[in-house]
């Protein structure tokens, strides 16, 4: 009698819990296939938009329709109204720029630039075996226009040598001033030469100065080297510059930090869960035993705010110069799509190896220079 009430309770127990493992199944799928269905909406709804106003617009607009320039604009629209400011889109021209730039080889003239009090741009450097180079543009002198337009009329640094750019073989009209004030005018033709991103010298006796322009997939090796000539030349203290470095590559910008920093973890990458993945260590195998310090502004950013935090902590590096930007986030690879074209969006969060983040905030400076010190691009 006893078994067949057991029997009889176990069958109970198993259909209750097919019951609740049905009802629960039914009741997520449910709501996974009402969330679809509004998902679905949603989107039905944004395409009819546009292609409403597609159809209105083709069928009135006085002016021509270039489709490639209406492809590339709305996809930037579509990151714009995400929300995340740091995303980006990247034209299958300007992609292709991008990796040139990351590889090391760019197509354009072979300046770096700088804009001053005047709002004509300084050439700060001139590549070797460079198109302006060849043309005869030294560092000091200032370019005045690109095409015949003038230079004030453009945003920024970054707009007048996206200007000076172009595919092999096209020119470019570029109009300069040399040391003498004088003007020159010429046509340069677009061609492939080796850039690099750290430059160094020894000033004032036995300090080792190095500026990091920004973390490509370069930098490493060239700041090694960079630290090895110093160290072989008797430098006493090393100063990196990092003024106006924007970041660059994350993994490139922990491998320079650890050929500097002693043992210590450097970052994480913190996900919207606040799950955090640890990105990179550095061991004590070629730690730096020398006095450092770190030039920063207003316009370090991201990976460079990395590498001077991670050298304050664990190197004992003072920061010399203004707040940084407080970019402390990170964004995908780029994304490359069908056409050729590639969107990049934000990921994470970038923590430092001490736990502390600097995104919004910046990193306030251990020393400020008077305001009458003005800007220099070396320390003499």
């Amino acid at each position: 009698m006893n078994r067949k009430i057991s029997v009889g309770m176990a069958v109970s127990i198993v259909i209750l819990a097919m019951t609740v493992t049905f009802s629960i199944t039914m009741l997520v799928a449910m709501r996974l296939f009402d969330s679809t269905v509004s998902s679905v909406k949603e989107k039905e709804s944004m395409y009819n938009k546009i292609a409403e106003v597609d159809r209105y617009v083709r069928s009135n607009d006085y002016y021509p329709i270039d489709e490639t320039t209406l492809y590339d604009r709305l996809t930037a629209g579509y990151l714009l109204g995400t929300g995340d400011k740091y995303a980006r889109y990247f034209s299958a021209t300007a992609y292709t720029e991008l990796m040139n730039t990351q590889n090391g080889t760019l197509i354009g003239i072979g300046v770096e630039l700088a804009v001053d009090q005047s709002g004509y741009a300084k050439v700060i450097k001139v590549y070797d075996e460079s198109p302006a180079k060849e043309a005869g543009i030294q560092v000091g002198n200032y370019i005045t226009a690109v095409d015949g337009t003038d230079v004030k009329s453009m945003s920024s640094v970054d707009a007048i040598q996206t200007r000076l750019r172009g595919e092999s073989g096209t020119t470019v009209n570029v109009t300069w001033l040399d040391s003498e004030a004088a003007e020159h005018t010429a046509d340069l033709t677009h061609s492939g030469y080796s850039s690099t991103t750290v430059d160094y010298q020894m000033v004032q006796g036995n300090v080792g100065y190095i500026r990091i322009r920004q973390f490509d997939s370069t930098t490493p090796s060239e700041l090694d080297y960079a630290i090895r000539s110093l160290s072989a030349n008797g430098a006493g203290s090393l100063v990196f510059d990092l003024r106006d470095n924007g970041g660059g590559l994350l993994d490139d910008a922990i491998q320079c930090i650890d050929l500097i920093a002693p043992e210590g973890t450097l970052a994480f990458a913190e996900d919207k869960n606040g799950t955090q993945t640890l990105l990179g260590t550095s061991t004590s195998e070629s730690q730096i035993g020398l006095p450092v310090v770190c030039l920063v502004n207003g316009s370090t950013a991201s990976a460079a705010e990395l590498f001077a935090s991670s050298l304050r902590t664990l190197n004992g590096a003072r920061l010399v110069g203004t707040t940084t930007q407080g970019k402390g986030t990170i964004q995908s690879s780029p994304q490359r799509l069908s056409d050729g074209s590639a969107v990049v969006v934000t990921v994470a969060k970038l923590v430092c190896g001490d736990g502390s983040c600097f995104d919004g905030t910046g990193l306030t400076v251990d020393v400020e220079p008077p305001p009458d010190c003005g800007r220099t691009d070396r320390i003499l």
